[in-house]
């Protein structure tokens, strides 16, 4: 497979912190899983709680069927997106061997306990583990992980601006970037540990008969929520304020049914076409006509209705239709953005914004 250009390439890893000869057989990221499936913390996770204490039933999820479900999760996602799948299942394996037994609560009581000397936080404790407990080599504690598996173990969550004490006492010896975001591989793992466990934990429920089917449809689910939606190939620059914090200030259910993020058209990088949409001064959001052009152009995020959906036929998926209906009723709206808008949707586009981003500020 050939992999994205926004993928993380093994023939280019950073290292190991302590340098190893590699491999013909396997590459940097398959050895990190490989080290991370053997590993002592690994094997102890098939005693620690997910959600049920693991002798109420052999069919309750433990920490460790948990860690594979997300792995699978995780390999799946990243071959659709022609992504690393070696690294986002390490990652998917490795993110919960510092979690301690009895679930959240037994993560909240050591916090508890360890206030005096920082609190306790199982990404930290991750760390930890793959980084000095584990003792399975002779010339270094931990595991020697790849740089890119260390630093999506870090931040696969975001970017830390307040590391816990041991990521920065780490970090300080070996930078991982903590102030950027991880790889698409680690955010890829980080989403997979939300799918399954909102899955399977409501699976387990209804195993141990805490709920009832009939109960659990009658819950808001994201089909009848509004939701954000966001392109695969939206990037911007942050201006002063949070895109999606503005996004969803201005968001008004009661006046709109789509909210979209607009860029002006004459600044945004990588756009060859001549905008999507005049915008009134009050934000409301008007189709441009076949031969005009428009003074901006859909930056790729939006919040929309649920509702607008409701009468959606089985086929081809398109936005665009429900974007253009919700204007003719006067109910699609714009936010402009405040940063710059990138368009990476071509291989010239990229190029494009690999300019932009290396381009020095003003």
């Amino acid at each position: 497979m050939v992999l994205a250009p926004y993928a993380v390439r093994p023939e280019t890893s950073r290292g190991r912190l302590y340098p190893e000869a590699g491999g013909d057989t396997r590459s940097p990221f398959q050895r990190d899983r490989d080290r991370i499936i053997h590993a002592t913390s690994f094997r102890r996770l098939q005693y620690k709680t997910q959600v049920f204490v693991y002798h109420e039933g052999d069919h309750f999820r433990t920490r460790l069927t948990h860690s594979i479900e997300v792995a699978q999760i995780a390999r799946s996602i990243a071959r659709l997106l022609h992504l690393d799948e070696d690294i986002a299942e390490a990652l998917a394996l490795a993110h919960d061997l510092g979690h301690p037994p009895f679930g959240h609560a037994g993560e909240d009581a050591l916090n508890s306990a360890m206030k005096p000397y920082g609190g306790f936080d199982h990404n930290a404790q991750s760390l930890k583990v793959v980084t000095q407990l584990e003792a399975r080599y002779a010339g270094f504690d931990g595991l020697n992980l790849t740089w890119e598996t260390l630093e999506g173990l870090a931040k696969h969550n975001g970017p830390l601006r307040r590391p816990s004490p041991y990521i920065a006492e780490y970090d300080a010896i070996h930078p991982l970037e903590l102030a950027t975001h991880a790889s698409a591989e680690a955010q890829i793992a980080a989403l997979a540990d939300d799918i399954a466990y909102n899955n399977h934990d409501l699976d387990d429920g209804l195993r141990a008969r805490l709920f009832t089917l009939e109960e659990v449809g009658a819950l808001p689910l994201i089909g009848d929520a509004d939701f954000f939606i966001c392109n695969t190939d939206a990037v911007w620059l942050e201006g002063p304020q949070s895109t999606i914090a503005a996004m969803k200030q201005a968001w008004r259910p009661d006046e709109m049914d789509v909210l979209l993020l607009v860029a002006p058209t004459s600044g945004a990088v990588g756009v060859d076409w001549p905008g999507d949409f005049h915008m009134a001064p009050d934000g409301r959001l008007t189709k441009r006509a076949e031969r005009e052009v428009s003074a901006f152009v859909y930056a790729g995020v939006g919040i929309v209705k649920a509702s607008l959906f409701e009468d959606a036929r089985e086929e081809v998926f398109r936005l665009a239709p429900y974007f253009f209906r919700a204007a003719e009723a006067g109910r699609l709206h714009g936010l402009r953005l405040s940063g710059l808008w990138l368009h990476v949707g071509t291989p010239e586009a990229i190029e494009d914004a690999e300019r932009a981003y290396a381009r020095p500020a003003a």
